[in-house]
């Protein structure tokens, strides 16, 4: 692959172009698992194709974005990416790129010098916890944008100064050339297109028009999120040049990993470890749930692996009704580092016919026996 050349999306989430959104869905689940930042702490490439995957994920699994980059692969998305903050690759047409030079040089078709322009759309990892996703949370977060220089009032020109017309262009902002039957413009290089030359730029801003600044916004994340899923906030991104309106704000969500529960959907799954008696004659347990700690009956005779199931005690829907279920998976336990008098009253049992009690044993060895006669 030539370097700098972005790597095929459905190659990133390893799945063929006819995928359906549900296998998109879970490729992109496992591997973002898999590269999320809380098991690779340190790991650059981990952290790298985390951000990969999330940005491949983002197009494929929305229809529009799908279909605009099946048609014109990664040019019909109009540039961008994930990682911090990201300028510019969001907001307007995903065909900016590719015809704006095109049909904008020849036909003359770009924005008037002085115009004012849309603020940059910018892009915030947000990092929860696993119940801040399930059950929704307010954060606060520090964003720091380009805001207007007060000092020269956004003109870039040093205060009691003011910005001249471009001597080359006359302020037009463009250079007209006549190729045949075309009137081909291009952007004027002495003023980059604004039609005005700073010869005295602010020293607060340094001609730029623009100072670096910090807003604190707070940011609601409703029940049911999960790891990839993006919130607009429209407006509260960087600030419109000369008049134009602010960008858009794009918060995207990495739920970190929990030390017992994992989530399929929206049910929650914990493996709960229980000793061989307590599966053998029963018992009763407390076992933590995103509500806290239920009491939950293990019935006499449960094997490993079996499945209890607590209606309405997962995740709620995103953006609809009820919750899943919290499942339960029993995890038997052999005993280890037995002593003396444990030994031998597991002895006494399986000289009681004891062994017989199991029956996956007894079923297997049957079945082994009717092979052999």
């Amino acid at each position: 692959m030539a370097n700098g050349e972005k790597q095929d999306y459905y190659e990133v989430l390893e799945v063929n172009r006819n995928a359906s959104e549900t296998e998109i869905k879970k490729a992109y689940r496992r591997m973002a698992v898999k590269y999320h930042p809380d098991k690779n702490s340190g790991e650059k490439a981990a952290e790298e194709k985390f951000k990969e995957v999330t940005e491949a994920y983002e197009v494929l699994s929305d229809p529009q974005k799908r279909a605009l980059y099946d048609q014109y692969g990664h040019a019909g998305m109009g540039g961008g990416g994930f990682g911090g903050f990201s300028a510019g690759g969001f907001g307007g047409s995903p065909f900016g790129d590719i015809f704006g030079d095109i049909f904008g040089e020849v036909f003359g078709a770009r924005p008037k010098p002085g115009r004012g322009r849309r603020g940059d759309d910018l892009q915030y990892n947000l990092e929860v916890t696993f119940e801040e996703a399930a059950f929704g949370v307010d954060k606060k977060i520090d964003i720091p944008y380009a805001k207007r220089c007060d000092a020269c009032s956004g003109s870039g020109a040093k205060p009691g100064t003011e910005a001249k017309t471009c001597p080359t262009c006359h302020g037009a902002g463009q250079m007209r050339f006549q190729q045949g039957f075309f009137s081909v413009s291009k952007t004027c290089s002495h003023c980059n297109g604004e039609g005005r030359i700073v010869e005295s730029p602010c020293p607060t801003c340094r001609g730029v028009g623009t100072v670096r600044d910090k807003k604190t916004i707070s940011v609601k994340v409703p029940a049911g999120v999960e790891t990839g899923i993006r919130l607009k906030l429209s407006g509260e991104g960087g600030q419109g040049v000369k008049g134009g309106p602010n960008g858009d704000l794009y918060v995207a969500l990495m739920v970190k990993e929990h030390p017992i529960f994992r989530r399929e959907d929206n049910d929650v799954i914990c493996e709960i470890p229980i000793s061989f008696t307590q599966a053998a004659l029963g018992c009763e347990l407390e076992v933590p749930t995103l509500d806290g700690r239920v009491s939950l009956k293990i019935p006499e005779g449960t094997q490993s692996g079996s499945v209890f199931r607590m209606r309405g005690k997962g995740v709620p829907a995103l953006q609809g009704y009820g919750r899943g279920d919290h499942i339960v998976v029993a995890k038997v336990e052999t005993p280890t580092n037995l002593n003396k008098q444990q030994r031998e009253l597991l002895e006494e049992l399986a000289r009681t016919g004891g062994e017989d009690a199991n029956p996956l044993r007894k079923n297997f060895f049957s079945k082994v026996m009717d092979l052999f006669t």
